[in-house]
């Protein structure tokens, strides 16, 4: 597949960095063009950096990799309100919520991937990779995760299944776009507990698959 990813920090670069090796063509984009070629640089394959209009160009899916605070102007840069992303597979990788403290920034009943849909009309947003640091990625010796991804459309759905797949990872839909609120409280409860200085699997019990 070509992946366009927005962004050039570490979750852009480990994720890049495991899909190169999976045989993906990757368009690297970011603020600064320079950044973007040393990004594309260390993924060697066939990665290559590009602006950020470049990199929605005919790709199979987009990673909106950047902190929730760039966001917005992230898909602005894309002029996402006139339906640039539109048709397109949109990963949110991203977490709304205080730093060290987990609290949502998002208003109750609402997610920060469903404000990405508002932003970008018509693209086929998936909520994916957001609960696990970039250093899951960065490091192949990592044992494998599973990746909970929820959206609305079954071919965005398979494309990031696949994509998780290609990480290293196993896939688990949760459902469509409106359970993103329910991923994102968890990537907060995770955050919160880790900077108390509790570890967060010791607060969640080992309950055995149905499957």
């Amino acid at each position: 597949m070509r992946i366009g990813i927005l962004g050039t920090g570490m979750l852009a670069s480990a994720l890049g960095s495991r899909w190169t090796r999976a045989g993906h063509e990757i368009a690297v984009a970011g603020r600064s063009l320079a950044k973007a070629q040393q990004v594309a640089a260390r993924l060697g394959g066939r990665a290559r950096a590009l602006t950020v209009r470049e990199a929605i160009v005919e790709v199979d899916a987009v990673l909106l990799a950047v902190p929730w605070s760039g966001v917005e102007d992230t898909l602005c840069r894309v002029e996402a309100f006139t339906g640039t992303l539109a048709g397109m597979t949109l990963i949110d990788p991203t977490n709304a919520v205080d730093h060290g403290v987990g609290v949502l920034h998002t208003p109750l009943g609402r997610s920060g991937a469903q404000r990405v849909a508002e932003l970008a009309p018509g693209a086929h947003v998936v909520k994916a990779f957001h609960l696990f640091p970039a250093q899951q990625w960065s490091d192949p010796a990592n044992p494998p995760v599973t990746v909970a991804i929820c959206g609305d459309h079954p071919d965005a759905l398979r494309v990031t299944e696949t994509l998780v797949r290609d990480a290293g990872a196993h896939a688990a839909v949760l459902g469509p776009l409106d359970r993103a609120r329910q991923l994102e409280e968890a990537a907060g409860f995770v955050i919160g507990l880790a900077f108390k200085g509790f570890d967060p699997r010791a607060a969640v019990p080992r309950v055995p698959a149905t499957r």
